[in-house]
């Protein structure tokens, strides 16, 4: 899959695109209808489709206080973008400039003379420009003026309700692994690169591959059943992970922590995914170091039978 910034000119062979423009972090059902909708259309008329998508999210700009949130890095999204059937990833690289730029001139100067989009498609919601002035509309009428077609898609449902990011992030809050794999076609999944700790799981028996979250939203704090990935290799992985602060051990340090069942080899500077299936229990401190080995082997056992007795390749 060919990777363009918002500022690159645009190669001759994917000007005339069709257009799937959104956030799309997570790419859960509804940006999957969206990209569809689009890929589609490109098929149809015999031209290249196209996912732009932003990053950093708009809303780490205006508001860098709020907690981590992201539900997918732009790896991951380039990744579901090519197998919905993407020629290209568009990435809008959201700073001071973009959060200026007038609705109109996005769509007249970014999406027309700069992409050379023939047509975009959109959720029905979705907003853009500078004061978020922007939405399905303006995107018609002054689409319209420099040749470029608009069409939105509604909501997705699910159980009764929309799907959202927010309903995924609230899910993954609470624990509720099952809810947001539904909404996102997928288990939610950290990729990190595995960094040294202070090798207190190797003490215990249970050796962990520990990764930093960044800027990934925070499932609930506790043990999980999780499955594994090693990039390189496309090794399949099985273990429990403990997500969290660690209180057994001072000083709290926040780590996903996965300990694959079966492994044992180095993944030290392996890019990894780590996709959790099942909240087996939160964290908790014991009364000591034996007990919580106790409770480890238990979170093991019962990873596995959720898992379906997985072995590791």
């Amino acid at each position: 899959m060919t990777r363009l910034s918002h500022r690159d000119a645009v190669p001759e062979s994917l000007r005339g695109a069709i257009i799937a423009l959104g956030n799309f972090d997570g790419f859960h059902l509804g940006h999957q209808r969206v990209v569809a909708e689009a890929v589609e259309w490109a098929k149809a008329e015999g031209r290249p489709a196209i996912v732009a998508t932003f990053d950093p999210h708009p809303v780490r700009h205006f508001a860098p206080h709020v907690p981590p949130f992201r539900l997918t890095s732009l790896a991951q999204r380039e990744e579901l973008f090519t197998a919905a059937g993407a020629d290209a990833m568009l990435v809008f690289e959201f700073g001071d400039e973009l959060a200026a730029t007038p609705a109109e001139s996005f769509v007249r100067d970014l999406l027309g003379t700069q992409i050379g989009a023939a047509g975009v498609v959109t959720g029905e919601d979705f907003t853009f420009g500078k004061g978020r002035d922007g939405n399905v509309a303006v995107l018609r009428d002054v689409g319209a003026t420099c040749g470029i077609e608009a069409r939105a898609v509604g909501p997705v449902g699910a159980s009764g309700q929309v799907v959202s990011s927010s309903r995924i992030r609230d899910a993954l809050k609470a624990g509720e692994c099952q809810v947001a794999a539904d909404l996102l076609t997928r288990p939610f999944t950290v990729r990190g690169t595995v960094i040294h700790g202070d090798k207190r799981g190797r003490e215990l028996g249970y050796p962990t591959a520990n990764m930093d979250m960044g800027s990934y939203l925070r499932p609930r704090f506790g043990v999980y059943a999780v499955t594994g990935r090693v990039l390189a290799t496309g090794q399949q992985l099985v273990g429990a992970a403990n997500l969290g602060v660690r209180p057994q051990f001072d000083p709290p340090k926040e780590l996903l922590e996965p300990f694959f069942f079966d492994f044992s080899g180095d993944l030290y500077g392996q890019q990894i995914d780590v996709a959790l299936h099942h909240f087996l229990r939160p964290e908790a401190r014991f009364d000591s170091l034996d007990a919580l080995k106790v409770q480890m082997e238990r979170d093991c056992e019962q990873a596995r039978d959720l898992l379906g007795g997985a072995r590791n390749d």
